[in-house]
């Protein structure tokens, strides 16, 4: 957290660089007046190319501190193994069996040789296996150590060489095929790369295929330009008189995008746990971000989590907290496990009912989380991780039109609360058979949300109790959803985990089942 803290002074004295240089040049010209303008102008681009540095001290010093903290989780479940086995760990880390566990015919001159020896080979097994379990937690933490130590030199390293290099030639395009992207990012130097950080964050915070360190450190240097956006659109509207109900409401929903951000700004400040990484932020409409929480890149389990109507900046502190319970129940239920979460709001969501009945927003949502998936799996370290996508309400169907439209980089699907997902049967997706799950709350209202040819036919037969036996007689199913199959019913083809009554938002109390059943989703167990 120290060395993320440095970044804001290192800002605020480049721009007093900047200001101070504009003065001078305006009262002072000629030979001496120039050079010290070049002078200024060489120490602001110094403190400019600095900051990426030490954001990356930062991701550096909290994925270590996270790998320990799984080699811990590993260590502890080894040593409550062995206490329950009444097995002995010394400071060396070796096993032995404990007396309790001495062979009966040693303890009291009784009983079989047999026996004996069977508990002796149970023991031995049982000390086997908890010394394997110890010494692959501490080789975890040894190559954690290693590896941290090898960034921190190579980051020294390019300290003292400078951080001045020429701009890489050629550029990808935005919205280009992640796997290209990542070729070009394989093709440039560490210097280039911390170039384009320092000098291009506009670029690579949105370049899917780009490592996700480098896209938090560029997104995280855009913070104070992003909420000078909304400040800039605030006084337009404030400078407008008289002021009438639109700008009214552009008002309002600028000082609800400023809150989320001041939040989100907050957690990216913050030494909470897991550390955040910011890979997207825009203010345009009601405001769009994509945050993890944990490296994906070095996750063996990733989810990323799409919510659905009324989601915007302003909600992203609460849509994160969602995606972190999950996380935390993972790290309950497999404290071995390395896992990411990751909030995608990168899709203009739904404000009203009307909006939410028609499928275009999520179609148009579809290229995107397209190209964000396929970047995780580009940029993902060593072997492939299990890559999961869930969908909560009309963000269901933003997954469903994705993965029937354009695919997904994903091993599992999970729909919660969903309206339909765009497919009448889970095959239609394009992931492994038996990896799409989903969950509904029996008091969840998205259970009435009919199609309209079904709400029609009801509204001709009346509110009378035959009314949806009738209806089902004429062809309405009652698996039929607005946008589909429910896929919780049983021919949709998919799997099922259950939710208690929590209604259309409570999937993730601490308290209901449907939190256990996303998490077992992740861990794919």
């Amino acid at each position: 957290m120290a060395w993320r803290g440095l970044t804001g002074p290192v800002a605020r004295r480049a721009d007093e660089l900047a200001a101070g240089a504009a003065v001078l040049r305006s009262g002072w010209s000629g030979g001496a007046g120039v050079a010290a303008d070049a002078r200024l102008a060489a120490l602001r681009t110094e403190l400019t190319a600095v900051s990426p540095a030490l954001i990356e001290a930062d991701q550096v010093l909290a994925e270590f501190a996270g790998r320990l903290a799984a080699a811990k989780a590993r260590l502890a479940a080894a040593v409550a193994r062995a206490d329950a086995a009444g097995l002995l760990v010394d400071r060396q880390g070796r096993v032995t069996a404990g007396p309790a566990r001495a062979p009966a015919t040693a303890r009291s001159g009784t009983g079989t040789a047999g026996t004996g020896a069977s508990g002796a080979g149970a023991a031995g097994a049982g000390a086997g296996e908890v010394g394997a379990a110890i010494r692959a937690a501490l080789e975890l933490a040894g190559a954690a150590d290693r590896e941290a130590a090898g960034r921190l030199d190579a980051l020294a390293g390019a300290a003292r060489a400078g951080w001045a290099e020429r701009p890489p030639p050629g550029r990808p395009k935005a919205g280009a095929d992640p796997g290209a992207v990542r070729a070009w990012w394989a093709g440039l130097t560490p210097a280039q790369r911390r170039w384009l950080v320092a000098y291009e964050p506009g670029l690579l915070g949105r370049l899917d295929g780009v490592p996700v360190a480098a896209r938090d450190q560029a997104n995280r240097l855009l913070l104070g330009a992003r909420r000078e956006e909304l400040l800039a659109a605030r006084r337009r509207l404030l400078e407008r008189v008289p002021r009438g109900p639109v700008e009214l409401a552009g008002l309002s929903r600028i000082g609800k995008s400023l809150a989320g951000l001041d939040a989100l700004a907050a957690r990216l400040a913050g030494d909470e746990q897991p550390r955040a990484y910011l890979l997207g932020l825009g203010t345009g409409g009601e405001g769009r971000a994509v945050v993890a929480l944990g490296n994906p890149d070095r996750s063996a389990r990733v989810l990323t989590y799409v919510p659905g109507m009324t989601a915007g900046l302003h909600d992203v502190p609460g849509e994160l907290g969602r995606a972190a319970r999950v996380l935390a129940r993972c790290a309950a239920l497999a404290p071995e496990e390395e896992a990411a979460a990751v909030l995608w709001l990168d899709y203009d969501a739904p404000d009203f009912l009307h909006e939410a009945a028609w499928p275009g927003q999520a179609q148009n949502a579809g290229p995107a989380l397209h190209r964000f998936q396929e970047g995780l799996r580009e940029t993902h370290d060593g072997p492939p991780g299990r890559q999961t996508v869930l969908g909560h309400s009309y963000g269901s169907l933003v997954v469903g039109t994705a993965a029937r439209d354009h695919g997904l980089a994903a091993d599992a699907l999970v729909f919660v609360g969903s309206p339909g997902v765009g497919v009448a049967h889970a095959g239609e997706l394009g992931v492994p058979p038996g990896q799409v799950w989903a969950s509904t709350a029996p008091d969840d209202v998205i259970r009435w949300a009919r199609p309209p040819d079904e709400l029609a036919r009801r509204s001709l037969l009346g509110a009378s109790p035959v009314g949806p036996a009738i209806g089902a007689l004429l062809g309405a199913p009652e698996r039929e959803l607005w946008f589909g199959q429910d896929p919780s019913h049983p021919g949709f083809g998919g799997r099922t985990f259950p939710s208690g009554r929590h209604g259309h938002t409570g999937y993730w109390a601490p308290d209901n089942p449907a939190l256990d059943g996303m998490a077992r989703v992740v861990l794919g167990r």
